[in-house]
């Protein structure tokens, strides 16, 4: 595969992403990652990267998220559920490994197609579930299911296989998958579930960072300055997380996705509008 040009596009605001790396860090952990969908939309606006070395560089402002956030959760009391978590760790690590490889290959529509596509169903499966509305209430798997390891462990790695590549190639951290998929497959309490999450894509994150970091897809300078900035909001967030009524914090995360959906369907009408104008040009 040709390595892509990591020097043309370095150019960039500092000061207005790393005020984004806190605030997404107080986002990713509240509720268990996706500080990507924030770190995203702000590399692409302040500075010059291009789409897929903007998925890249978020890639490595996880492992501070990550890291922090999991760290947090567990001196702060939060319960972490390592039977379910064992499998997704497994296949969210090969996951980091693939998930790159497919970026390079993606286009800048459909990542940002895909993008709004895992907002919108996160965010209609935990307003649905916060407001107790019976349409997807609980787990899809009997409980009695989930106790048997036969079943537990290769459907969790599974499961950390897919979230683990989308996360590897998207850099949005996985917990917008990772924790509605827990809480609907395998019943998990959702504070459990989004400190589970950053545990999970700890080495999912590290995994990617090396690829993207080798095939170019990735900005060193901008990543590493969205993991260090992020880091102590990322605590505060953890901290609010485990504070806040699971319903409460549903329904945060799922307005939190509306919110991102809405903004990314419009760069990307406002994109397509452009290509057109400059087409018929």
């Amino acid at each position: 595969m040709a390595r892509l040009s990591p020097t043309t596009d370095e150019d960039g605001r500092a000061g207005p992403v790393s005020v984004v790396g806190v605030v997404g860090g107080v986002v990713g952990g509240m509720i268990g990652g996706g500080s990507g969908v924030l770190f995203v939309p702000a590399l692409d606006r302040f500075t010059a990267l291009s789409r897929a070395r903007v998925h890249g560089s978020t890639t490595i402002s996880n492992i501070g998220v990550c890291v922090a956030g999991a760290a947090a959760y567990a001196v702060g009391g939060g319960a972490l559920d390592l039977r379910t978590g064992a499998g997704l760790i497994v296949g969210g690590t090969v996951g980091g490994w693939i998930g790159p490889k497919l970026l390079a290959r993606a286009s800048e529509t459909l990542l940002r197609v895909l993008l709004v596509a895992v907002l919108v169903v996160t965010a209609a499966k935990l307003v649905v579930d916060a407001l107790g509305l019976p349409l997807l209430a609980g787990a899809l798997v009997p409980p009695w299911l989930v106790t048997q390891p036969w079943f537990l462990y290769p459907t969790a790695t599974l499961v950390g296989l897919v979230i683990g590549a989308w996360a590897g190639a998207m850099g949005l951290g996985g917990g917008l998958l990772a924790v509605p998929a827990m809480v609907l497959l395998f019943g998990t309490d959702l504070h459990v579930a989004a400190g589970t999450s950053l545990l999970m894509f700890i080495p999912n994150s590290i995994v990617g960072t090396v690829v993207h970091l080798r095939q170019g897809t990735a900005s060193a300078r901008w990543g590493t300055l969205l993991a260090v900035t992020s880091a102590p909001g990322t605590v505060a967030g953890a901290a609010l997380g485990l504070a806040l009524d699971a319903r409460v914090l549903g329904l945060v995360f799922g307005t939190f996705a509306t919110a991102m959906a809405v903004l990314e369907t419009a760069g990307l009408v406002r994109r397509r509008r452009e290509e057109m104008r400059n087409t018929s040009r």
